[in-house]
């Protein structure tokens, strides 16, 4: 896809996609390989809601923020099962989005191959600004 032409973009999406594998498998070292150590995870209002909410369907509870490695694996592992690979605004990321819609998207930040920051977003207003393609 002309998407991914950009060599570091295209970096980007095999972080992204080998982070979405180990989730789906549970794959917990694997997870922790792909993070930094010092990782930050940030999950705006309505996906906290929405995990809350979906937690008798399996969703993780998530917090406003997380720090740390073990503590962001701990959310993703065995989950991801239906999220999808998506550019976001220009870089690599992941969207939640059954039968076509986003309803929420992962803004995730790699640097030297490994994945040092994710943003959550569900708010309806927020994702209508962003530009998601996905893949």
């Amino acid at each position: 896809m002309a998407a991914w032409a950009n060599p570091d973009r295209r970096r980007q999406r095999d972080v992204v996609e080998a982070f979405l594998a180990a989730s789906r498998e549970g794959e917990f070292e694997r997870l922790l390989e792909l993070l930094d150590p010092d990782v930050v995870l940030h999950a705006d209002q309505a996906a906290v809601d929405f995990a809350a909410a979906s937690a008798a369907h399996g969703a993780p509870l998530l917090a406003r923020q997380l720090r740390g490695a073990p503590a962001v694996a701990s959310t993703f592992s065995g989950r991801a099962k239906v999220t999808r690979v998506a550019l976001i605004d220009g870089n690599a990321g992941a969207v939640y989005a059954p039968g076509g819609t986003v309803r929420s998207a992962f803004e995730i930040t790699v640097t030297d191959g490994r994945i040092v920051a994710i943003d959550i977003i569900a708010d309806p207003r927020n994702l209508a600004a962003l530009d998601v393609l996905i893949d």
